[in-house]
């Protein structure tokens, strides 16, 4: 029989889990951040006394509070992460191991929330892992994200890819391209709400 479960009936949005070995995945339903780790204690065989950590099984960003949570989409793969357990990109080994920690949250006035951002991020040699196995994925990524990517060192980042230079700085230029893109689109979408809300806007 496969490891792959059907959807536990419940109250709440559908979501996937997954081991850190991707070999266990579920479906299972869940309101809250605090009824996911439950489940999953249950649906992973993990034990009762065991810290769990749950991140977004993409890129390693970790879940750790009900606020965030709220934000997932419907059907978001999860992975659960107990002990000295890490994420690691799909088909690597290789956990991230470094940090590197751009300070772009000026703006926030508040320590404790710039620290909560950050470690949400997701390191950039997880970014670099994850889309050097599937590069499409740079589509999916936030704009902090893009940024991160868009402003990295591509030799700081070369083991990774094991020295493929040529695909990081290729990596380094569409990222920028992708960011501007997102900050056009992000203008554009403030204009269409300006003129929804009835505001004016001056013409040259």
């Amino acid at each position: 029989m496969s490891e792959t479960a059907g959807i536990s009936q419940g109250l709440g949005n559908p979501y996937k889990i997954v081991d850190h070995t991707r070999e266990k995945r579920k479906g299972i339903t869940a309101s809250s951040l605090k009824e996911l780790i439950s489940i999953a204690r249950n649906r992973l065989s993990l034990p009762l006394d065991a810290e769990v950590t749950i991140v977004l099984e993409q890129d390693g960003t970790e879940v750790d509070d009900e606020e965030y949570f709220a934000t997932l989409e419907r059907n978001t793969s999860l992975m659960v992460l107990y002990g000295n357990q890490k994420w690691v990109a799909a088909g690597s080994n290789k956990a991230a191991s470094r940090y590197i920690v751009v300070d772009d949250v000026d703006n926030i006035e508040c320590g404790q929330r710039r620290d909560e951002v950050r470690r949400r991020r997701p390191p950039i040699e997880a970014l670099v892992s994850s889309l050097h196995g599937d590069p499409s994925h740079i589509s999916l990524l936030d704009g902090h994200n893009l940024e991160l990517l868009s402003d990295m060192d591509p030799d700081s980042v070369a083991d990774i890819v094991s020295g493929n230079i040529i695909f990081l700085e290729q990596l380094k230029e569409a990222s920028g391209r992708f960011l501007a893109e997102k900050r056009q689109a992000q203008g554009s979408l403030d204009v269409l709400q300006m003129c929804a809300s009835g505001g004016e806007i001056e013409r040259a």
